[in-house]
């Protein structure tokens, strides 16, 4: 039959999920980087997704396809239900507590993907709290899409965790000019990160890494995750190391 239903622009689409909370219907969901409507039964073709996708990657378009099924949207929530449960059951939160664990987390978009405009002037100078050289959002490497615009060209900043508190001029020194992803290699999902890092390797056309740990041993488990996936992507960069003492000192850069 006709009908209206979804189109999805491959090349526009960069992977940021933010299509995937705002189906009703569970129709869609992240392939390979990139968003597929998973079943053309399970689109209303009303475009409540249209509205959330930064990159203008999604049409209405009035195409022959299969007809609309409730009851086929019905299974499919349910089984994205029993996923979702199956999942928290199975692995371990990022802070290494219990999936039962209590929870205080509120609602947050996380992983909404977004540029941030660096800050410019000299509040520096002027006494001033010093400027944030963040330009994007999210910075965690679980909720960063290998495909995020932010990636591409960028001198890419692979920070543990503790860098930016032992290190007071993180912002100026670091990562002024690069894109960020903030890991801990110890209380983190190591398979999860080493997966995500060989698809950003691959797939977001960075054009350096740069390495920044603390001295204790745990931490350098994040030197050898980043070497071991470029080599696994394929990428011929370099990986430049810079570790920081417990005291706030670099020990290497």
């Amino acid at each position: 039959m006709k009908r209206n239903i979804i189109k999805i622009d491959e090349e526009k689409c960069n992977g940021c999920g933010e299509c995937i909370p705002n189906c009703a219907e569970g129709s869609l969901e992240i392939r390979n980087g990139k968003a597929v409507l998973v079943k053309e039964a399970l689109c209303d073709g009303l475009g409540a997704c249209l509205g959330h996708c930064p990159q203008d990657a999604r049409i209405i378009e009035e195409r022959d396809s299969d007809a609309f099924d409730e009851e086929l949207v019905e299974v499919r929530l349910k089984e994205l239900a029993a996923q979702q449960a199956a999942q928290k059951e199975e692995e371990p939160s990022a802070c290494g507590c219990s999936a039962g664990a209590m929870s205080f987390g509120g609602g947050c978009p996380s992983a909404q993907v977004t540029n941030i405009k660096a800050a410019t002037g000299d509040a520096a100078e002027s006494g001033a709290m010093s400027p944030s050289n963040l330009t994007q959002w999210p910075v965690q490497l679980t909720l960063l899409p290998p495909t995020a615009p932010f990636f591409k060209d960028a001198d890419l900043l692979l920070a543990a965790d503790c860098v930016p508190f032992a290190y007071p001029d993180f912002h100026r020194d670091f990562l002024k000019g690069k894109a960020v992803a903030m890991l801990c290699p110890k209380l983190d999902n190591g398979d999860a990160h080493y997966k995500k890092l060989v698809e950003l390797f691959a797939q977001s056309g960075i054009k350096s890494v740069t390495v920044a740990r603390m001295e204790v041993p745990c931490c350098g488990g994040l030197v050898a995750m980043a070497k071991a996936a470029l080599q696994e992507s394929g990428s011929t960069l370099e990986l430049h190391e810079i570790i920081i003492g417990r005291d706030g000192s670099v020990l290497q850069d």
